[in-house]
């Protein structure tokens, strides 16, 4: 007997598909000729799927409508060995950050090293530098940079603990609060007062902050919030909620720091 499935119910049935099939997300998202990030909301249960999207996954996906819409539905399993491996890969790239206070301390004083002097690095584009820091280096390497998690705030993402990692900064005297003016409006600055131990950073994650450092470090607060905004991890996740690393892989250009194609999949 078919029920009225709700948006997130379709969404999980169809992840659960796609990932027993073997199939990755930009390759289902090909097949279906729609666009990966639309994937993606579909299967967070934030887009609806219309009937001819629905038969063409059903289609690719070998499921049938009726079975797919039933109250007891349950995704097959007997996949082939080598679908399996390809399952297997996609899991691997979920991974819960934790985070790794002392890379954290070492990523906020280097950036700050490089942008504290600039009249425009304010608390706001801080934050900002340090989420693209860390989502771009997730997004590139499927590794955590320093495991620290965003929240969704009206203002973009914003790191949590970091102000219990700051007062501990402070009070060690490795960093100095400043309160100023920008513009007419107050602004709440921070002055390195030690050097980052590069010893705690690779090659690779001082090459992605650079790049990020190079590219918004002279933004003012409205524009690199505004940019943030439309980072795929932050619309598609809730008001208030965690923003998950995992979304990083649905991102386009101009946001997209990794160039995806099918060899990548195989």
């Amino acid at each position: 007997m078919n029920i009225k499935l709700s948006q997130k119910q379709i969404g999980h049935r169809l992840t659960e598909l796609r990932k027993m099939k073997g199939f990755s997300q930009e390759d289902l998202a090909k097949s279906v000729k729609i666009s990966r990030p639309s994937l993606a909301q579909i299967e967070l249960g934030n887009r609806s799927v219309d009937i001819l999207e629905l038969q063409k996954l059903a289609l690719i996906l070998e499921f049938s409508l009726d079975d797919f819409m039933s109250k007891d539905f349950t995704a097959t399993r007997d996949v082939e060995t080598n679908e399996e491996k390809k399952v297997k890969k996609e899991e691997e790239r979920i991974s819960v950050p934790t985070l790794q206070i002392s890379k954290f301390k070492n990523v906020l004083l280097y950036i700050l090293e490089h942008c504290a002097g600039k009249p425009n690095v304010g608390e706001t584009v801080l934050y900002k530098l340090l989420y693209f820091s860390d989502f771009n280096y997730y997004e590139l390497y499927e590794e955590h940079l320093t495991g620290a998690k965003y929240r969704k705030l009206p203002y973009g993402p914003v790191p949590q603990k970091l102000d219990t990692i700051i007062g501990q900064m402070i009070e060690k005297r490795q960093l100095q609060r400043v309160k100023t003016t920008y513009h007419g409006l107050s602004q709440t600055r921070y002055l390195p007062l030690i050097k980052a131990d590069l010893t705690e950073l690779r090659a690779s994650e001082k090459e992605i902050i650079d790049r990020v450092i190079e590219q918004m470090s002279d933004w003012s607060a409205t524009m690199i919030s505004e940019y943030s905004h439309k980072d795929l991890p932050w619309e598609a996740t809730e008001e208030g909620k965690d923003i998950s690393y995992n979304l990083a892989f649905y991102r386009e250009l101009p946001y997209s720091v990794r160039v995806y194609n099918e060899a990548e999949n195989e």
